[in-house]
């Protein structure tokens, strides 16, 4: 976690902000290679309940993972403001759904602020920190870290 935020600490952290339920996340923006509607999918058997399926993105077979389901955020639904932000991490690329994308922000050290130990929903390991920005609060998600993780099974360990 210390090396994240010295990382953070005196650059600009550019991110691509999305909703879950009434929390606002945001997501590094290098990590997004693009955004999508949300299309039907090919479910895969015994697969866990957040991987919804895989699409073909022209030629390349992309797991969708449900964040809703994934952080236990209550049933989704899915509407025109869903979306799927296509991220490529360590080569792979992975689809995840959420409620709606909101904008692209770029904070600065200053406005990140290290994650409160919780016991949250979402394991503080995956969190970079929380940006303040005005009223709003996001949390910070590191997307590398969540993807990549032994519960994921989704994206090789990026090696450190």
């Amino acid at each position: 976690m210390a090396k994240t935020q010295e990382t953070a600490v005196g650059s600009r952290l550019e991110v691509v902000t999305f909703k879950l339920g009434e929390e606002e996340y945001g997501i590094d923006i290098q990590k997004v290679q693009e955004l999508r509607g949300y299309d039907a999918v090919t479910r895969i058997a015994n697969a866990p309940e957040y991987i919804k399926g895989v699409v073909n993105l022209r030629g390349i077979i992309v797991p969708i993972i449900d964040m809703r389901i994934k952080f236990k955020l209550g049933d989704p639904t899915y509407d025109q403001f869903t979306v799927v932000i296509v991220l490529n991490i360590a080569g792979r690329v992975v689809g995840m759904v959420v409620d709606s994308v909101s904008d692209v922000i770029t904070l600065t050290g200053e406005q990140i602020k290290p994650a409160p130990e919780m016991g949250s929903v979402l394991d503080a390991d995956y969190l970079i920190g929380l940006g303040t920005l005005e009223e709003r609060m996001l949390i910070l998600v590191d997307i590398d870290r969540l993807m990549s993780s032994d519960e994921m099974g989704l994206v090789e360990k990026i090696a450190a």
